[in-house]
């Protein structure tokens, strides 16, 4: 039996994390070294979006967690864990921290991401206007910039295409201006 059979078996094809039946994958929870049911669950677009912090933080879509984070499966137990402890500025997801039992390693495996030490905010590249960007948007400077260590200056309304987002840093992504690659800050520019 496929890993993706097994995890559907066990979860009766639908989201283990918030029963959805709709666009369903398999995730493997971190850290691990090969797939299996022992550390993988199946869940929806939607929670996987928000696990993986390229969306934000939903609190009304966890709610589930007070019925699901009694699952049997460690791996189900540690995501629901986690996602709590990223809520936990919500009562009931406070309250439900409070009351889950996790077997002690369960919770060392829960803890191994520190996600339980951030809150559940996650920042995106925006533009000046607070419209969210993407790898490979257009964007037009809204000021006129010198270029540190050139004599180039890239004008007013000059248009970068194919951005790249500087991943560690949400204030900044890179573009080419005149042939040349440089940073520019998001506050100086909005989406083309």
């Amino acid at each position: 039996m496929s890993l993706a059979q097994e995890l559907q078996s066990r979860s009766g094809n639908k989201c283990e994390l918030c029963t959805s039946e709709i666009a369903l994958v398999i995730y493997e929870v971190p850290p691990m070294s090969n797939a299996n049911s022992d550390n993988s669950i199946l869940v929806c677009k939607t929670c996987l979006d928000q696990i993986e912090k390229t969306e934000q933080l939903n609190a009304d879509h966890w709610e589930i967690l007070i019925e699901t984070m009694w699952s049997e499966f460690s791996p189900v137990q540690v995501v629901a864990w986690r996602m709590l402890s990223r809520l936990r500025s919500e009562g009931w997801a406070a309250d439900s921290l409070d009351i889950l039992y996790l077997e002690d390693e369960t919770l060392e495996w829960a803890k191994k991401t520190g996600d339980h030490e951030q809150d559940g905010t996650v920042e995106f590249h925006q533009d000046c206007n607070g419209t969210r960007l993407y790898e490979g948007d257009t964007v037009v400077l809204v000021k006129t910039l010198d270029i540190k260590g050139s004599t180039l200056s890239a004008k007013l309304g000059t248009v970068v295409k194919n951005i790249r987002l500087v991943q560690d840093n949400v204030e900044q992504i890179e573009g080419k201006v005149d042939g040349q690659t440089i940073v520019i800050l998001t506050k100086y520019l909005r989406k083309g």
